[in-house]
């Protein structure tokens, strides 16, 4: 099922070929962005909106969900998360079917899966009965649940058998996994960006001065610098999926036998003093001269896994940020509510599955005048 999802939306080639799409809706969030320009917004909801927008396009393509409709799915997916994420006392003792009834949070977990499998049952039936209507689908407007239909019903690919329970199950871990963590990052870039005026300046500078088009993203020096550093700082996953080890191995003293369930503490790595310098500071600049990157080469560093477990959709999710955090700082200069002083923004964490802010980032956006932006 990796190789299926790397081929219908995570893969490099599929993602290139995706962003055109990508591009449009971050163009429509800039411009509603643009009609609150002066007043306090709330960025953290806007950008839950735009995952939403983006996420659901790509995966669910037009259906027949309406807006409040792909809301309502995208608010009982982050619930879900909240709720696997949080301290639950069955977790300790998981044979206590007592506990299970008391806490009650095994039942509200079964509640919010129905109600998500309800939603995404809609969705399959609207895109099996628009594939009846119309036999051939155009490669750009295929989306994930086409490219699974497909290979359901391709007789080629007979040794993957796959069910609607498959295709709903691919479909609820993409947008829960491939929408909050993109948000998190681009969440404390911004945060650490204000709380650092002189590094936001460096990077509207050269995002103003580079950024033409989508195409010359990657030319970004400091804009990936920043990315690099925010992964190091506020891994959007803190503890990476549990791995087994296969054979019995001995680290510093400690035996760990064979098929131990070991999980990496990602978050703790990227603040360890014996490989960072000042680790508790966000210094953006401190990969300038240096090979080490996110994509699991380097074991200091792997907010994303590392080896043929690595965290496939990687490349989509940074894509993501680079071009949302761009349009962010080319379109805007950012103040902070109330008048209030970068040292006193608060940058307290969420406990979770994934690693936000306690407190939504609240900032002002001031229109910056280069010219008009298009809608494709």
């Amino acid at each position: 099922m990796r190789k299926v999802c790397d081929v219908g939306l995570l893969g490099t080639g599929r993602v290139k070929s995706l962003h055109p799409v990508m591009e449009q809706e971050v163009c429509k969030w800039i411009h509603a962005s643009i009609s609150a320009a002066g007043e306090p917004i709330n960025l953290s909801r806007s950008l839950f909106d735009l995952g939403c927008s983006i996420n659901s396009r790509l995966v669910l393509g037009m259906s027949s969900l309406g807006q409040e409709e792909v809301g309502v799915f995208f608010s009982l997916a982050s619930q879900l998360m909240k709720a696997m994420g949080g301290f639950d006392l069955v977790d300790l003792f998981p044979s206590s079917e007592l506990l299970r009834r008391i806490t009650g949070a095994h039942g509200e977990l079964k509640k919010l899966h129905a109600a998500l499998d309800a939603i995404l049952e809609t969705v399959i039936n609207d895109h099996v009965t628009k594939r009846s209507a119309a036999k051939n689908i155009d490669d750009e407007e295929e989306d994930l649940v086409d490219f699974l239909l497909n290979l359901k019903e391709n007789n080629e690919h007979r040794q993957l058998p796959i069910t609607n329970s498959d295709i709903k199950a691919v479909i609820l871990d993409l947008l829960m996994a491939g929408t909050s963590p993109w948000i998190a990052v681009v969440e404390w870039a911004m945060s650490e960006l204000m709380k650092n005026p002189r590094m936001m300046e460096k990077a509207q500078k050269e995002v103003r001065h580079r950024f033409d088009d989508e195409a010359c993203i990657n030319e970004l020096q400091y804009l990936q610098l920043v990315l690099t550093e925010t992964l190091r700082f506020h891994s959007p996953g803190p503890l990476n999926l549990p791995r087994e080890n296969q054979e019995t191995v001995v680290i510093n003293g400690y035996q760990i036998p064979a098929k131990t369930k070991v999980i990496f503490n990602s978050w703790a790595m990227g603040r360890d003093p014996d490989h960072w310098t000042n680790p508790e500071c966000f210094d953006p600049e401190r990969f300038l001269h240096t090979s080490t990157d996110y994509k699991g080469h380097h074991f200091d560093l792997i907010p994303f896994g590392a080896g043929r477990r690595i965290c496939p959709g990687m490349h989509f999710g940074t894509t993501i940020v680079k071009l949302v955090l761009a349009n962010l700082l080319y379109h805007f200069d950012w103040e902070l509510p109330n008048q209030m002083k970068p040292r006193d923004l608060d940058m307290s964490e969420r406990l979770g599955l994934d690693l936000r802010r306690k407190n939504d980032l609240v900032l002002v956006p001031i229109p910056y005048h280069h010219g008009s932006i298009e809608v494709a």
